[in-house]
């Protein structure tokens, strides 16, 4: 059995459940989710709840149970509060600007890294060196903050690159004479 599984999702005031079949559109002050649930996985909406089930008692339908359920908290939490992941820019002369739809990225390459902002998602840099990345969609947003951390991942013996915000780089000692 699922612990997770079993627990109703509250849907919170303003937020707009659409169930047909196996596809659910969630719609809310932050915009429009859907997904398409897995054929063994039931869901149903009443009392201002959202209950996910397994269709039969088969293996593969308790394990597509819990990870439906995560999947349909994590629409109804991004279109009602949204998401954002924090990144870091450790390094001399290395910074972030953000200009209209492109983000302007300076990492120690012989020329700047211009990185496309895709819609649904909102990039601000706070300071040169701090962004913060936003929206509705959850995959969404950790995917840019993996792709712009990628650019320039932190080295281990100065630490200068892209972090998370939090993130601990363990770091190395270096040569010794």
């Amino acid at each position: 059995m699922s612990r997770l599984g079993k627990l109703p999702i509250e849907v919170p005031e303003g937020v707009n459940v659409e169930l047909s079949g196996q596809d659910l559109n969630v719609s809310g002050k932050l915009g429009k989710l859907n997904t398409k649930l897995h054929r063994l996985v039931k869901v149903e909406f009443a009392d201002k709840k959202l209950t996910v089930k397994p269709a039969d008692e088969s293996r593969e339908a308790r394990a597509m149970w819990g990870m439906s359920r995560a999947i349909v908290n994590n629409l109804v939490q991004g279109v009602s509060k949204g998401y954002e992941k924090r990144l870091e820019i450790l390094g001399v002369g290395y910074r972030a600007a953000v200009q209209g739809d492109i983000l302007n990225l300076t990492l120690g390459y012989s020329h700047e890294v211009r990185f496309g902002i895709p819609q649904g998602i909102k990039i601000v840099a706070e300071k040169p060196t701090t962004l913060v990345i936003s929206g509705s969609d959850k995959e969404k947003v950790g995917q840019i903050a993996a792709e712009i951390r990628s650019l320039r991942p932190p080295e281990p013996y100065k630490g200068k690159g892209v972090r998370y915000d939090g993130e601990y780089i363990n770091m190395k000692e270096g040569k010794k004479k």
